[in-house]
C-alpha cells in the first residue's frame, strides 16, 4: 500500500514532509526493533523512552518512511518524513487501513475491567465455539487464531495497535465470524483497540488498580469507560449486531457506565434478589468445580463450571449475558460454560500426590488476592497458606501493604516473595507488603516471611504445608518470564509449584503421582 493512502485522512503538518508519498510500504512498526525492509516506522514518545531516539536504527534497518510528533528531523530529503499531532493515537488508524478495517467485518466482543477478564474473555470464546461460531480471541494469555496460540509478547495484556489490527486480519483471512478482545484501562486511553468497532462491551468489576498510571480510581474507571462510550461513538454500524453494554450490578462501575448509551443492556449480579437480568441461585462453591441456577430472561438453567470460586460465578454470568445478546442458543451458552476446564494460571489446582490443596493464580491485586482466599477458607478447614509479592518499579505502591492487609486477615501463614523487580530493590517491596501484614498485628518469621527469590519463596510455603492445609501460589500466573535487575528471565510457574511439591514428596519418602 502506497504511504499516501496509510496517511490519506492524518493531519499531517506539510512544513516537515520532505520526500515523495508515493513509496511503497510493506509493514507498520512502532519498534525499530521489528521493521524491515519496506516498512513504515511510526516514532511515539512513551513513558519511558522515545521513538524519535531510534529513527536513525529504522533506517538502517530499512524503513521506507517514518512518521513522528518532534520538528527538525532531517532524513537527508531521500526517506519521508511526516510530522503528525499525535502518532500513538493515530498509529491505529494507519494500522487498520493498512489491513484493511478488518474489525468492520467482524462481530467484536470486549471484556474490561480489573480481575477476571482473562477468564471471561475465554468463556465467551468457549461459548461462540460450543455454539459452532468461528471466533478468534485474544487476552493476556496470547492470540487465539483459527486453533492456534499466537505469543502476544512478555508482560502485556492488549497488545499495540498494529498487532491488534494483524490478529484481526489474519482471523477474518481464516474465517472468523467473531474475535473477543480483553482490553485493559492502558489499551483504551492509549489507542490499541482504537478503530476495533465493539459490538458488545462487557465489565468484570473496577477496583484499585494502575493509580500509579491512572492517578485517581475515578481516572482508571473513566479510561474503562471508554470502551462503552465507543459503542455510540466509534462502532460501525453492523448488519444484525446491535451494540450492548453488559454490566456487574454488583460492581460500583455499574452507576457511571449504566448511564452511557447503547443499543441494548444487560445487568449481571450474584445477588438473587437484585434486579439484574442474570442472577445467581444456590451457589455451590467446591474444590474442583463451581455451580448455581442462573436467572435468566429465559428462565432458570443449571450450570456447572470447572472453574472454582464465587468471583468465577460472577465472570461466567458476564459471559451469559454476553452471549445471550448475540443471540446464541441456551444450550451452547451451557456447553460452552461446562466445556472450559481450566484457564492458565488462574485458580489451576496442582495435583502431584500430595495430601494438601496447592493452586496456582495471577491475582496480583486486593480484589483478586482476596477473592482467592475467601475460596481458600470455603474449601478446607486446615491452614490457609499463601505465597505471594507484587512487582517493582514505579507501579502502583499503595495496594502493596493494602494486599499485605489482606493476606494478613485471611491467611494463617504468609510468605512474601518477588514477583518482578524491575528498578526497586525487591527487599524495600517486601518490607512495604509486611506492613499491611504487621497492621493486623502478624509477626514477622512467626506469621509471615520475606523471602527475596521467588523459587525459594514458593518452596518455603509448600515445604510447611500439611495434610488438610491449602497452598495458594499466586502474583505471576501464566507469566513466561521474571524480570530480575532489568533482564527478563525464563520462567514456568506451574513447573517451579511442582518440581517443590515433588520435592518436599521426595523428602517425606512419599512418591509422587
Amino acid at each position: 500500500m502506497l504511504l499516501r493512502e496509510i496517511v490519506s485522512d492524518l493531519s499531517v503538518m506539510d512544513a516537515e514532509k520532505v520526500g515523495s508519498l508515493d513509496v511503497e510500504i510493506s509493514g507498520i512498526a512502532e519498534d525499530s526493533r521489528l521493521i524491515a525492509p519496506g516498512n513504515l516506522f511510526v516514532a511515539i514518545p512513551g513513558e519511558e523512552t522515545d521513538g524519535h531516539r531510534f529513527i536513525r536504527q529504522a533506517l538502517e534497518r530499512g524503513a521506507a518512511a517514518v512518521v513522528g510528533q518532534r520538528e527538525g528531523i532531517d532524513l537527508g530529503g531521500r526517506t519521508p518524513y511526516l510530522r503528525i499531532a499525535d502518532p500513538r493515537k493515530d498509529l491505529a488508524t494507519m494500522a487498520a487501513r493498512f489491513y484493511g478495517f478488518p474489525a468492520s467485518r467482524l462481530g467484536m466482543i470486549g471484556v474490561t475491567g480489573t480481575d477476571g477478564k482473562t477468564t471471561t474473555t475465554t468463556l465467551i470464546h468457549s461459548i461462540l465455539s460450543a455454539a459452532g461460531k468461528k471466533a478468534g480471541m485474544v487476552s493476556t494469555v496470547g492470540a487465539v487464531i483459527d486453533g492456534r496460540t499466537v505469543d502476544i509478547g512478555v508482560h502485556v495484556t492488549t497488545p499495540n495497535a498494529v498487532q491488534m489490527q494483524a490478529f484481526l486480519a489474519d482471523m477474518l483471512s481464516r474465517g472468523s465470524e467473531y474475535a473477543v478482545v480483553e482490553a485493559t484501562s492502558h489499551a483504551l486511553s492509549q489507542h490499541r483497540v482504537r478503530h476495533c468497532y465493539f459490538d458488545t462491551a462487557v465489565i468484570t468489576n473496577v477496583t484499585r488498580e494502575h493509580l500509579n498510571y491512572h492517578r485517581t480510581y475515578e481516572e482508571y474507571l473513566s479510561a474503562k469507560s471508554l470502551l462503552f462510550r465507543g459503542l455510540s461513538e466509534e462502532s460501525s454500524v453492523k448488519p444484525g449486531m446491535p451494540r450492548t453494554a453488559i454490566l456487574n450490578k454488583d460492581d460500583k462501575s455499574y452507576d457511571l457506565l449504566s448511564r452511557i448509551p447503547a443499543d441494548m443492556k444487560y445487568s449481571y449480579s450474584l445477588r438473587e434478589d437484585s434486579r439484574a437480568d442474570f442472577r445467581a441461585k444456590n451457589l455451590r462453591i467446591m474444590r474442583d468445580s463451581t455451580s448455581f441456577d442462573a436467572l435468566t430472561p429465559d428462565g432458570a438453567l443449571q450450570i456447572t463450571l470447572s472453574l472454582v470460586g464465587a468471583h468465577n460465578a460472577s465472570n461466567a454470568l458476564a459471559a451469559m449475558a454476553a452471549c445471550y445478546s448475540l443471540r446464541l442458543p441456551v444450550q451452547a451458552i451451557i456447553d460452552g460454560l461446562s466445556a472450559l476446564k481450566s484457564v492458565s494460571a488462574r485458580m489451576q489446582k496442582i495435583e502431584r500426590g500430595q495430601g494438601f490443596l496447592v493452586y496456582v493464580d495471577y491475582a496480583h491485586t486486593p480484589n483478586a488476592i482476596e477473592n482467592v482466599l475467601k475460596f481458600a477458607r470455603t474449601v478446607t478447614g486446615g491452614r490457609v497458606i499463601l505465597v505471594f509479592g507484587l512487582s517493582g518499579g514505579l507501579r502502583d505502591v499503595e495496594k502493596r501493604p493494602l494486599m499485605g492487609e489482606i493476606a494478613g486477615k485471611l491467611s494463617d501463614k504468609i510468605v512474601i516473595t518477588a514477583v518482578d523487580g524491575y528498578s526497586q530493590d525487591v527487599g524495600d517491596i517486601l518490607d512495604e507488603i509486611a506492613a499491611g501484614c504487621e497492621r493486623v498485628n502478624r509477626a514477622r518469621n512467626v506469621d509471615f516471611w520475606c523471602v527475596r527469590e521467588r523459587r525459594e519463596g514458593i518452596w518455603r510455603g509448600i515445604e510447611m504445608a500439611e495434610p488438610g492445609d491449602i497452598v495458594i501460589v499466586a502474583g505471576k500466573g501464566h507469566e513466561d518470564s521474571i524480570a530480575r535487575g532489568g533482564v527478563e528471565q525464563a520462567w514456568d510457574e506451574v513447573a517451579v509449584v511442582k518440581d517443590c511439591i515433588d520435592r518436599k514428596l521426595k523428602t517425606s519418602g512419599k512418591v509422587n503421582r
